[in-house]
């Protein structure tokens, strides 16, 4: 049968991977250093990846293809969304960036006796990437969760964020002012609040201006969403200290 379906041109893919993420069905992979459509019958054909190429690599043509099969989806998904410890996760070398694969981390308890300046503080970290851009909102880590989206510049400045900020929660990361597509990321918060359907949202800055770009963007998002979401606004002084933490609807 011939029905639309998402083509893929490897001259322009430069296996950034951004594309994978953007996928719900799962139907593309990064391989041998180029996204590659797994299998015609994960394809909806729908074109949802299209936006997240920057290269312009993918495209909806009409061509002789089996028809989409969700149950095949369903299937395909539960393998790939199997938690993968970080030691087992494989050594990745091919060329591109296929570190926006979707990951949950185990952690381990970290060992010796409490308040020992010996034991070294341990990840809150439970998913990977963190990136907004890479992030997708639908992923199972956000989904009813309270979620932390910090500036760039936080958990250098402050010493305790795992503990403090980042423990039980899930975590993305943005710089309002050098990352590009701010639009993309209102849409983020908004799927986050109305899709994933997240618990809380706390918003972690600098206190440079510049930082305050991200409390926007978060205001932005939720504002667009149909669901209300929690907002907490908490300020870090570039010298570690905590200025201010407040919810701020």
């Amino acid at each position: 049968m011939k029905r639309k379906i998402i083509k893929i041109d490897e001259e322009k893919c430069t296996g950034c991977g951004l594309c994978v993420p953007g996928c719900a069905e799962g139907a593309i992979q990064i391989i041998e250093g180029k996204a590659r459509l797994v299998s015609d019958v994960y394809c909806d054909g729908l074109g949802a990846c299209l936006g997240e190429c920057p290269e312009g690599a993918l495209s909806i043509e009409e061509r002789d293809a089996p028809p989409f099969d969700e149950k095949l989806v369903q299937e395909h998904l539960a393998k790939t969304s199997e938690k993968t410890p970080v030691h087992d996760l494989p050594v990745m070398t091919q060329p591109g960036c296929p570190g926006s694969a979707h990951a949950m981390l185990e952690r381990k308890a970290a060992g010796g006796s409490s308040g020992s300046p010996a034991v070294a503080q341990s990840s809150e970290l439970t998913h990977w990437p963190v990136q907004l851009h890479l992030v997708n909102p639908a992923a199972d880590f956000f989904c009813g969760q309270d979620v932390v989206l910090a500036a760039d510049c936080v958990a250098y400045a402050l010493g305790d964020f795992h503990q403090k900020y980042l423990k039980g929660k899930s975590l993305a990361i943005a710089c309002p002012k050098l990352d590009e597509g701010l639009d993309e990321y209102i849409e983020k918060i908004r799927r986050l609040a109305d899709e994933a359907k997240i618990n809380t949202l706390t918003v972690i800055m600098m206190e440079v201006p510049c930082c305050r770009g991200l409390m926007q963007i978060a205001h932005a998002g939720l504002q667009k969403a149909e669901r209300k979401v929690p907002l907490k606004a908490v300020i870090i002084g570039i010298s570690g200290d905590v200025i201010s933490e407040e919810w701020v609807n």
